[in-house]
């Protein structure tokens, strides 16, 4: 069993929850503590429960929230010596350092992070596996790079940012330097660069793909669901867009 849930996705905050067997972990927590566990409660999950919290990068959407779940719930924080560098707010808390390029394992699930293109210290993202079910977790990156594609190859459920539509970040309200940011090699991925990526993987295990992260003034779940789609070739019920303000149901692969 390898069942997931989205807590919320999006620039004001992002948490993922990835259960199996034997461990439960969270991915992210860019949630005050009040919100996460009102959401976490929504979906029956106990936050006691979690063998640890897995970060991306330190950017306060994703890492905001977990000093302070670790130290409340006396977890353990999986995270790349770089973003671990960039915060000083860890007091109290259990760090486990780890490289971007080394599986390791909590419980039955085997994690592999694997670095990306973004504006941080050390980022990375991750492909959680049991018992050979994949989920691929990209999000927060500038470009995708052939390491990126041959990473998420053989994944049955995909969480992928569609941060932008080209023309509305360009037409839109930020001012121009980051625009630059946003759509450079560093920032983050827009609808078409998703897009291409769905069309370098194989897809014929792919059971479900979340679009997530995307940006409130620079894309709407409609464009990004289009393009998505059209890369797909088909227009299936398993792609939803991540919602902002509201955790996703359950998901199994099966």
């Amino acid at each position: 069993m390898l069942q997931f849930a989205l807590l919320g996705s999006g620039s004001r905050g992002n948490a993922t929850v990835v259960r199996s067997g034997g461990a439960r972990v969270l991915v992210d927590c860019g949630f005050a503590l009040r919100e996460l566990q009102a959401r976490a409660a929504g979906l029956d999950f106990d936050l006691a429960s979690l063998d640890g919290v897995l970060v991306t990068h330190e950017h306060g959407d994703h890492i905001g929230g977990v000093a302070r779940l670790a130290r409340a719930y006396g977890l353990t924080v999986y995270l790349t010596p770089g973003t671990a560098s960039a915060r000083s707010d860890w007091d109290g808390c259990r760090l486990e350092k780890i490289s971007p390029h080394e599986p390791f394992r909590i419980g039955d699930l085997e994690v592999q992070p694997f670095p990306v293109p973004h504006d941080a210290r050390e980022p990375c993202q991750f492909v959680l596996a049991q018992a050979g079910r994949r989920l691929g977790i990209l999000s927060d990156l500038g470009r995708v790079t052939p390491h990126i594609v041959r990473t998420l190859a053989a994944c049955d459920a995909l969480l992928l940012e569609c941060n932008h539509d080209t023309g509305m970040l360009a037409r839109g309200p930020y001012p121009e330097s980051l625009k630059r940011r946003v759509g450079g090699d560093w920032g983050h991925l827009s609808n078409a660069q998703a897009a291409d990526l769905l069309q370098q993987l194989p897809r014929a295990r792919l059971q479900f793909l979340a679009l997530t992260h995307l940006s409130e003034k620079n894309n709407t779940p409609a464009l990004a669901r289009e393009a998505a789609c059209e890369a797909l070739q088909d227009d299936p019920a398993w792609c939803v867009c991540a919602d902002q303000d509201q955790a996703s149901a359950w998901r199994e692969i099966g």
